[in-house]
This record gives structure tokens, C-alpha cells and sequence, in this order.
């Protein structure tokens, strides 16, 4: 499907998939359409990363069972939700499952491409979270259990007299470790610094029971 980004069409009215799945392959979407719920998660594991446009109203599993299924399998893509009868319960309960957007048929293709695209965006947020904290554990995977502690440190807030009374130093030895930190890590500022201590576990316990 090449560069496209990809629609999961699940709806069980054939006529629904068919409008749906013109409307966005006319809008320059690649699209995927399945007959149901249970269709869809054969696939879902191994389906190309987009967004989900789900009907809330299906026999064997609904909507609502359907998103669950894919978070209890740790399936990252964006869910629009649709539904029938606008029910403004349904709507809560699929916002509080994660869901993308929720929106009422007949859809409007601008509400449609409008959800769509925000689906994308949050994708995207996640892709790019992904590889900042991958980064970050490499950079982190280079620092000594005692450059580990001063991090935690700094990511609380401490001052270096403080993070020196912790780990039983002096200030000018965490002075040191700072500067040690921040060439490892390639940081040019504190930000920089936190932005890498916020993204990797710095709370396991560091060699000799320091903390």
C-alpha cells in the first residue's frame, strides 16, 4: 500500500463499508475493510499501523468489546467509534476506552477526515514517544550506577548539596558527574537532561544500596 496511511474499516453493513471505504480511498487513504469484529482481530496483530473506524452496533462482539480486545492485546491504533443512535452513553464509555473520536451516522466526510486525522496524529504522538525513550535508553544504558543516582537526583529536583548528602559525596564530586552526565547523554541544558531522566526507569536500586 505503499506511503499511504491505512483505514480499518469494521462495520457489518456491506453498504456502510463500501460508503466509507470510497469515501477515503477518494481522500487518498488506503483502506482495509472487514464484515466484523471478530474478522478485524484475526488480522488486527498483524495489520499494517492505522486508524480503526469502528461501528458500535455489530452481532458477536460490538464496538466497545472490539476496543477493549485490542487493548488487552497492547494494539496501539487510533479508534473512531460510530454509531447509529448517538446514544451519549455509548459515546462516554468509548472515550473513556481510549477511543479516538466518536461519531453518529450518517457521517459527514468533513467530521469523518477530520477524526481520522487527529486518529493519525495520536499515532504518530506514540511513534515518536517510542523512539524518544528508545534514545534515551541508549544514552542511559552508557551511565555508571553512581551517574544514575545523580540523575534521579537532578529528575527530582534536588539541589547538588543534597544529592550529595544522599549518596555520602561531596558537592564538587557531583559536580563532576553532572558535567559526565551531560556529555554522555549529548545535553546541552537542564531540559535536556530531565527530558532523558523522564523517559528511562531510573528508580531501581543502584549498586552498594545507594539510592
Amino acid at each position: 500500500m505503499g506511503n499511504k496511511r491505512v483505514v480499518h474499516i469494521v462495520d457489518d453493513e456491506e453498504t456502510i463499508r463500501k460508503a466509507l471505504s470510497f469515501t477515503l480511498r477518494t481522500a487518498g487513504f488506503a483502506v482495509e475493510a472487514y464484515a466484523s469484529g471478530p474478522e478485524f482481530l484475526l488480522s488486527a496483530e498483524d495489520a499494517e499501523k492505522g486508524c480503526v473506524v469502528l461501528d458500535m452496533h455489530m452481532p458477536d462482539m460490538d464496538g466497545l468489546q472490539v476496543q477493549a480486545e485490542l487493548t488487552r492485546r497492547g494494539i496501539d491504533m487510533p479508534v473512531v467509534v460510530l454509531t447509529g443512535n448517538g446514544d451519549p452513553t455509548l459515546a462516554v464509555q468509548a472515550m473513556k476506552a481510549g477511543a479516538a473520536d466518536f461519531l453518529a451516522k450518517p457521517v459527514e466526510k468533513a467530521a469523518l477526515l477530520g477524526a481520522i486525522d487527529r486518529g493519525f496524529s495520536w499515532l504518530e504522538s506514540i511513534a515518536r514517544r517510542a523512539s524518544e525513550q528508545a534514545d534515551a535508553l541508549s544514552k542511559a544504558a552508557r551511565l555508571t550506577q553512581r551517574e544514575r543516582a545523580v540523575l534521579r537526583g537532578i529528575s527530582r529536583g534536588y539541589p547538588n548539596s543534597l544529592i550529595a548528602d544522599e549518596l555520602g559525596v561531596t558537592s564538587r564530586t557531583v559536580e563532576l558527574h553532572r558535567a559526565s552526565l551531560m556529555i554522555k547523554l549529548n545535553a546541552q541544558s537542564l531540559p535536556d537532561l530531565l527530558r532523558i531522566a523522564f523517559a528511562v526507569d531510573l528508580h531501581e536500586s543502584t549498586e552498594n544500596g545507594h539510592p
